[in-house]
């Protein structure tokens, strides 16, 4: 992963708190400074802020220590967050307040210099890397899609009405991933791995990243066992073998969901995970394709993974790897997984929407020039 240049290092680190410090603390923070910032020739320099009673905010560039009350419980909330979703979580979460003690790290702030059709320019985040996720002053997320020199572009996962120019950008350190587990199956879900279909949470076994390493070949096994579609017609003259991957093509309306669904439906009880992943369609045809899978009990061993028309660009984007991800967590417990992707064409064309606003050199039809290794490794 590629890190930006970073800009001149500052000359002056900036002390916010309610009261003036005194002379030993101020003796202890150039300290802290002289010895977290060997290289650096810095001021430290008093500003008073009233809302930090109780606490200070010490700003160095990019780099910010919040110990103000709210930082120490934004701490203490992250450290929450990063328990595993276990049936005992209730005896870890008591365990690790215990064991919490408020750190000294920095935490990295950024700031939104533009923001506009989904896509979001940021100054400030000097460490920040390819594909991690960033999170907004009003709670909404984004995934880094361009490094620059001194700013990046990243690409949103829900309504940029409620970001302005200005307002602060925190780094999360995480890549974008999807929640996993046995509590998916028979759900429908979004892009990120939230339900949709109105039948309450659900439980996660874990936290699988969007962005993987294909397996190596060594990893790989042999394809050998037939997989059946039902269809008698591709089964005695095409057949499918797990393991492998097909394309179906053909005009509009030639039936080539219907394919799919066919397939899906021939997997009853053949211990085959089915993922659908739904990418630009209407939302009713998703609607009615669940209902379907449901009232012939094919929902009990499906998942679908629902990105439709009126979701944006970065969500279509980012839709088919959710699917991926949630098929590599039951490959990695002995299960077989169909993943059909329909389609690919509309993903193709939301990626094309997302380089063009991120300013990538379009090639044919306005596509970008690593579209074909954009499913390419999909597919691996």
């Amino acid at each position: 992963m590629s890190k930006m240049n970073k800009p001149d290092a500052p000359a002056a680190a900036l002390l916010y708190s309610a009261d003036a410090p005194t002379d030993a603390q101020r003796q202890r923070f150039e300290a802290f400074l002289a010895r977290t910032y060997p290289d650096r020739a810095l001021t430290l320099t008093w500003r008073q802020d009233g809302r930090l009673a109780g606490g200070f905010r010490l700003e160095v560039g990019p780099d910010v220590y919040d110990w103000s009350v709210e930082g120490r419980l934004a701490q203490l909330r992250h450290a929450i967050d990063e328990l595993d979703a276990r049936e005992d979580v209730l005896p870890l979460m008591r365990q690790a307040i215990e064991d919490w003690q408020p750190s000294t790290r920095p935490e990295e702030i950024g700031t939104v210099l533009t923001v506009g059709d989904e896509i979001a320019t940021i100054a400030g985040l000097e460490d920040a890397v390819y594909g991690e996720v960033l999170i907004f002053s009003n709670g909404i997320r984004g995934m880094v899609q361009d490094l620059r020199p001194h700013e990046l572009c990243c690409v949103l996962f829900g309504d940029s009405s409620g970001i302005e120019a200005g307002d602060p950008v925190r780094r999360t350190g995480k890549v974008a991933g999807v929640p996993v587990g046995e509590g998916f199956l028979g759900r429908v879900v979004d892009a990120l791995g939230s339900p949709i279909d109105g039948a309450g949470p659900i439980q996660a076994d874990a936290y699988y990243p969007v962005e993987r390493p294909a397996p190596g070949i060594i990893d790989r096994q042999p394809v050998n066992r037939p997989m059946e579609t039902g269809l008698l017609a591709i089964d005695a003259l095409f057949p499918i073998g797990r393991g492998q991957r097909e394309l179906i093509i053909g005009d509009r309306q030639t039936g080539k969901t219907a394919v799919a669904l066919d397939t899906i439906l021939n997997q009853k009880g053949k211990n085959v995970v089915c993922i659908y992943v739904a990418i630009g369609q209407k939302a009713s045809s998703v609607a009615l394709l669940a209902e379907n899978l449901r009232r012939r009990g094919a929902m009990d061993y499906c998942i679908i993974v629902s990105a439709t028309a009126s979701d944006s660009a970065s969500l279509q984007y980012i839709a088919p790897y959710a699917g991926t991800s949630i098929g590599e967590y039951f490959m990695h417990q002995g299960r077989d997984v169909l993943i059909v992707y329909d389609d690919l064409s509309k993903h193709a064309i939301a990626y094309r929407a997302l380089s063009l606003l991120l300013e990538r050199s379009p090639g044919r039809e306005a596509y970008p020039g690593d579209v074909f290794y954009l499913h390419s490794r999909l597919l691996e």
